[in-house]
């Protein structure tokens, strides 16, 4: 039930909205209850997010690195320059990343032999055992986070935050 139908408050949002409602009711904040939900579950998904990586040692930044290697397939090698595009980060925050990740033993830098003035970022077996173990984890951490929902209302959500995002982008 909405708060507009409800005169009791269901959660700490709809309390806010009540507020806000008796002192400002000239204001439309249908939009705020909306997007004060939508970060407050963003937080939430993020700390169980980052718990469950950080049960397999990294943060989320190590996670990305590791996963875009992963994902770009055999011989899961790419430059850095592709890493940061596809991270869309700084090349300097790419460094500190591909240093602690290689210190770690989890990816390697080798010269690139097409060009000697630049290397190639490659995943050593352990860097990808690390990550199947975490992916399988990830995507059973946001299944379960979802599995409240019935297949037909994530579909729709999935819908809906696509045109969302296309509006603010």
């Amino acid at each position: 039930m909405t708060a507009e139908a409800n005169p009791e408050p269901d959660d700490a949002i709809d309390v806010i909205l009540t507020q806000w409602r008796r002192e400002r009711p000239d204001l439309d904040l249908s939009a705020m209850g909306f997007l004060g939900r939508l970060s407050l579950l963003t937080r939430a998904v993020e700390t169980q997010v980052d718990d469950m990586l950080a049960s397999h040692g990294l943060g989320r930044g190590e996670f990305d690195v590791l996963a875009a290697l992963r994902r770009s397939g055999p011989p899961y090698t790419q430059i850095p320059s592709e890493l940061s595009a596809a991270l869309m980060m700084s090349r300097a925050g790419m460094t500190s990343r591909l240093d602690r990740l290689e210190s770690a033993g989890l990816l390697q830098r080798n010269l690139d032999p097409a060009d000697r003035r630049s290397f190639r970022v490659t995943l050593t077996d352990q860097g990808r055992a690390i990550i199947d173990a975490t992916l399988t984890d990830h995507a059973a951490t946001l299944n379960r986070l979802i599995s409240g929902l019935a297949p037909e209302d994530v579909a729709t959500m999935t819908r809906i935050l696509r045109t969302m995002l296309d509006t603010v982008t």
